[in-house]
């Protein structure tokens, strides 16, 4: 393996609050925002970053608290970043029970929204850095267990030993991040 693959993940790709606009903005502008943010994240180019009925489903969803005529303030945009974030590895029902007390917390006007969000993007910067040693890592495992198979080429034979291992450490962080879901509700 090589850099590559951590060069192309966009990991501190991020929608910083110094890019979301003091003002509302519509629909068209806040898919807009993240079509600009987020291309190159994109698996390939007919992936949608977000559209009109992912926004349209959210808010049935009470992912976000309601928009007021047809525009979508900071506090909007930050959730949705957070959605955007989320959607990958929580359901569309863990997402609301996580987001449930912000939103709360946002209408009644006694949260502060951005701050939050400011130490959420401190720790996505965090994990990128653990991530990318973390990969080295694993390559090095990967590359010694390979060295004990004989039977077939290695190279492919690392590519998916690595895929399987990443998608288990995947999977361990998705079960863990339900399990304090769980417990959020719990105390609900």
């Amino acid at each position: 393996m090589d850099n590559k693959l951590i060069d192309i993940t966009g990991l501190n790709n991020q929608i910083t609050l110094n890019e979301i606009p003091d003002i509302d903005l519509y629909m068209d502008q806040v898919i807009q925002l993240f079509e600009n943010k987020f291309s190159n994240s994109k698996r390939n180019e007919d992936e949608k970053v977000l559209t009109k009925t992912m926004i349209n489903n959210y808010a049935k969803g009470k992912l976000f608290f309601p928009i007021k005529n047809k525009k979508y303030s900071k506090e909007h945009l930050i959730l949705i970043s957070l959605i955007y974030q989320l959607k990958g590895a929580l359901s569309i029902n863990d997402i609301r029970g996580t987001l449930s007390k912000i939103n709360e917390k946002i209408v009644d006007h006694s949260f502060k929204v951005e701050q939050f969000y400011e130490s959420f993007l401190h720790l996505t910067e965090k994990n990128a850095a653990v991530f990318e040693k973390d990969i080295i890592n694993k390559e090095n495992d990967v590359v010694e267990e390979i060295n004990i198979l004989e039977d077939m080429e290695s190279g492919q034979l690392e590519k998916i030993l690595m895929i399987a291992s990443m998608a288990h450490m995947s999977n361990l962080y998705r079960r863990a991040a339900e399990k304090l879901i769980d417990k959020l509700e719990e105390k609900e």
